[in-house]
């Protein structure tokens, strides 16, 4: 039951990764940051050119760090972080009177929450932690 956990895990972690490298690149190469601040800006964002700095980098460095299981508690909290952003200011509005649906963008960033804390066996963190552990008792 391990094994399938683990790689139930590893294939959600892959399908959310992707899902957010995606709106990354996009919001980087197709969009481009100063479009995607000017539209962050438009939406009501405090600081837009920061806040689509995070965006970008948080959706492109998170969701590659999803995808290959490295510093997943560390990449969990920062999506989180960006989805929360994104439904208070984007996808609900502030003060939760906007009529856009934000309930995507809870159900990615909890995903993500969820995973950087219980992403599987299969992961960079796990060989990481694994050869330092080994380390740890060769030299005790």
């Amino acid at each position: 039951m391990d094994r399938v956990r683990d790689l139930t895990a590893l294939a959600a972690r892959i399908g959310i990764g992707v899902i957010f490298i995606a709106h990354g690149w996009q919001k980087f190469a197709q969009d481009g940051i100063g479009a995607t601040a000017a539209q962050f800006a438009q939406l009501g964002v405090p600081a837009p050119t920061l806040s689509a700095l995070y965006a970008v980098t948080v959706e492109l460095a998170g969701g590659a760090a999803l995808i290959v299981g490295f510093a997943l508690p560390v990449a969990g909290i920062a999506i989180v972080l960006d989805m929360a952003g994104a439904f208070l200011f984007v996808h609900v509005g502030f003060p939760l009177i906007s009529p856009r649906g934000g309930e995507l963008v809870v159900a990615l960033g909890l995903a993500a929450l969820y995973l950087g804390f219980a992403g599987g066996k299969y992961s960079v963190d796990t060989v990481l932690f694994n050869a330092l552990r080994n380390k740890r008792s060769v030299t005790a």
